[in-house]
């Protein structure tokens, strides 16, 4: 029930930083949810036998950009253990999308990690999709992005 009321609390930041769950009037979804996204075929291929070992082999929130490519991955952890538990299995998420940006979070406290830029670092809300996108072009992009964060 811990990771549930964290789930709670990050649903809610990611509608008030401009994220949407379901298509409405600003755009369509730009979410999915860990039913939607398992990790690559390969990924859990690599894993062989030990999947059961692997924490979960499911992304939490896929956060999308403007053409509904994935864009940011998000785990959640259960509010009773710290939100950098599973960085690594973050970023074994991550780089199974070919994606960069991570966000990390037990309901409070949240981290943002650039994976080509160092380690997570404390954030007090959630980033906007604009300010990703923003952060994205600023910082340069040598995953095989466009500049909106899709897949080229």
């Amino acid at each position: 029930m811990k990771e549930a009321s964290a789930r709670i609390k990050i649903n809610k930041l990611l509608e008030d930083a401009g994220w949407r769950f379901f298509a409405d009037a600003n755009g369509p979804a730009n979410i999915q949810l860990e039913p939607s996204v398992a990790l690559t075929r390969q990924a859990l291929d690599a894993h062989g036998q030990n999947l059961e070992k692997t924490a979960e082999g499911f992304i939490d929130f896929l956060r999308l950009n403007v053409r509904s490519f994935p864009f940011i991955v998000l785990e959640a952890k259960a509010e009773d253990q710290a939100p950098l538990v599973g960085k690594e299995q973050a970023r074994r998420y991550a780089k199974s999308q070919n994606r960069r940006f991570v966000i990390q979070s037990n309901g409070t406290p949240h981290y943002f990690w650039n994976l080509e830029r160092g380690t997570p670092y404390l954030i007090t809300k959630f980033p906007t999709p604009e300010s990703v996108v923003a952060y994205g072009r600023r910082s340069g992009n040598r995953l095989n992005t466009n500049r909106d964060g899709s897949k080229r």
